[in-house]
């Protein structure tokens, strides 16, 4: 076991009598000493009950023979940090928790690791480290929050922020807007729509590094907890079995969860995370896979924001299990690979069943034959962009309108909230990217802000930063190579004719190439935005949001 090296021999006593000053007794450090990364904290309602989580997957690592010992991680909440400054941190805080768990995995030589995060960046982070460690690993997650209740609709947070637009348009009041604050959120868990924390919570499913029902499975549930102890044991039997993270993490698993990410509708921010942790695990995705795929795989959910169903509708229809089960009766999986609880993929989706075709369509009556995603191309991105096709409205997919430009986040908002966008606008928000943010801030204030005014189906808008997982509308994100590399977008001129094609998978500025030309011999590009601290770090070295937005010579 790794855990020898600061246990067994003689030259060991000093790191021995450090265990027992601790309580750990000789049969304890005789075991297989286990990592349990928790990720709670006071801040984010998605990790609020994480604790919880934690002593029942020590309880089940202990019945099954090892040592847990609990260590933690940062965590960011989007929501909180929205709109905001904070939000430059989110995807950067990725990086750390990749890094911090590698920290404490290596220098603590734990023989495995059982992962317990829950929200947005913090699941990504925790399978970069799995797959850069490739010890054997699991994830448990916290959980999908219940939805709320405003009379008789359900609803979740971005109910509320879409709320905040009605009220600048005058459609709603202060009171109502109240009602939704008091009601959207209901108690712990990650939002209850498919945003981006559940989405990659359903991608460790998919990847089969995460026991069924750890998408789906309420937080509030004892299903959850007993989860939670099932997972401790699991990780005892992937140590037994000398199963790294990697023995997972392959190519043909991360087909799989594009196949499924497609199927679920998820949040556009899976393009820039499973590139990611494929990097770690020495395995290429690029957006062109993410394209090929989509254009095969059925869209069979639509969850919220796209639709009206949340998480728990999911979880009683059957879960991502029923929706893999969907997906490989058209022989779009490949279930031959293994998954935790199988031990391979087919074992665990035989198992499952769609409980209500009103939630997962059944695969030969999907919402469309193409996927819940769409990159698009063209001269505004050469190397791509992306958008959450199935959550766009049916008149939006194809679009042309005059761009309204602005070069930050806030100033959008601004515009839009005032009622200075009108139908048919296009609005560009650019130096916002990985680089330019830094940070690439997720923006759901603008495009709630949008709805909210009813202008969801009449304006898109085009970013190189990106959009939250509860974004509806026709909201382009990624454009790649960003604006503060000098990418097309910061070109654009307000009053610029943009011609939008979801469905023919372009994005094209209507300017005469050698106007472009023009205005790039005479563009410079602007100062750094943060000259300090670990954004101004985090900028120097951050890639393209094409290829996941992950730290240049940082991969496998």
């Amino acid at each position: 076991m790794k855990s020898d090296c600061v246990k067994k021999g003689t030259e060991r006593a000093p790191h021995r009598a450090l265990f027992k000053s601790m309580g750990i007794t000789d049969e304890e450090l005789s075991r297989p000493l286990i990592g349990v990364v928790n990720a709670q904290s006071e801040i984010v309602p998605g990790h609020l009950h994480l604790g919880s989580i934690s002593e029942a997957v020590k309880a089940g690592i202990r019945s099954a023979g090892g040592t847990p010992f609990e260590f933690p991680s940062i965590g960011v909440c989007d929501g909180i940090a929205m709109g905001h400054a904070g939000m430059r941190y989110s995807l950067a805080s990725r990086e750390l928790i990749a890094d911090s768990i590698e920290c404490m995995a290596l220098a603590h030589a734990f023989d495995a690791l059982v992962l317990v995060p829950n929200c947005d960046k913090i699941v990504p982070g925790m399978l970069m480290a799995a797959a850069r460690l490739n010890l054997p690993a699991l994830v448990v997650s916290g959980g999908p929050m219940l939805a709320g209740r405003v009379r008789d609709k359900k609803v979740s947070l971005s109910n509320v922020f879409e709320a905040v637009g009605s009220v600048s348009a005058g459609a709603m009041g202060a009171e109502a807007l109240l009602e939704y604050e008091d009601s959207a959120c209901p108690g712990c868990g990650s939002c209850a729509g498919m945003f981006t924390a559940n989405s990659m919570n359903c991608m460790t499913e998919a990847l089969g590094i995460a026991l069924p029902g750890n998408g789906t499975i309420p937080a509030v549930h004892a299903a959850r907890i007993r989860l939670a102890k099932a997972s401790g044991a699991a990780i005892m039997e992937l140590l037994a079995k000398g199963l790294g993270a990697r023995s997972f993490l392959s190519a043909g698993a991360f087909r799989n969860a594009l196949a499924v990410d497609m199927a679920l509708g998820c949040s556009t921010n899976t393009v820039l995370h499973l590139p990611a942790i494929a990097a770690e695990a020495g395995v290429a995705i690029d957006l062109g896979l993410v394209d090929q795929v989509s254009a095969h795989c059925p869209n069979l959910c639509k969850l919220s924001p796209a639709g009206h169903h949340h998480m728990e509708d999911l979880h009683e229809a059957g879960g991502v299990q029923a929706v893999m089960a969907e997906l490989a009766s058209l022989g779009l999986l490949d279930t031959s690979l293994p998954a935790v609880g199988g031990p391979t993929v087919a074992e665990n989706v035989k198992r499952a069943a769609n409980k209500d075709t009103s939630v997962i369509r059944p695969a030969g009556s999907p919402y469309s034959a193409s996927g819940g995603l769409a990159i698009l191309r063209g001269n505004l991105a050469p190397e791509g962009c992306v958008v959450k096709r199935s959550a766009v409205a049916t008149e939006m997919l194809k679009h042309e309108g005059p761009a309204r430009v602005y070069d930050a986040e806030e100033a959008a908002f601004e515009a839009i909230t005032s009622g200075a966008i009108r139908a048919g606008d296009v609005v560009v928000i650019r130096y916002e990217g990985p680089r330019g943010g830094p940070g690439m801030k997720e923006m759901l204030s603008p495009t709630a802000a949008l709805a909210g005014r009813g202008l969801d189906r009449q304006v898109a808008m085009i970013t190189d930063g990106r959009f939250s997982g509860a974004t509806r509308g026709a909201c382009i994100g990624h454009i790649s190579p960003e604006a503060a590399r000098g990418g097309p977008l910061a070109l654009v001129r307000e009053g610029d004719l943009i011609r939008i094609d979801i469905d023919g998978h372009s994005l094209e500025l209507a300017v005469a190439p050698e106007e472009l030309a023009a205005r790039r011999s005479a563009f410079v590009a602007p100062e750094p935005k943060e000259r300090t601290g670990y954004l101004a770090r985090y900028a120097r070295s951050v890639g393209s949001a094409a290829g996941g937005a992950v730290l240049e010579g940082g991969q496998a």
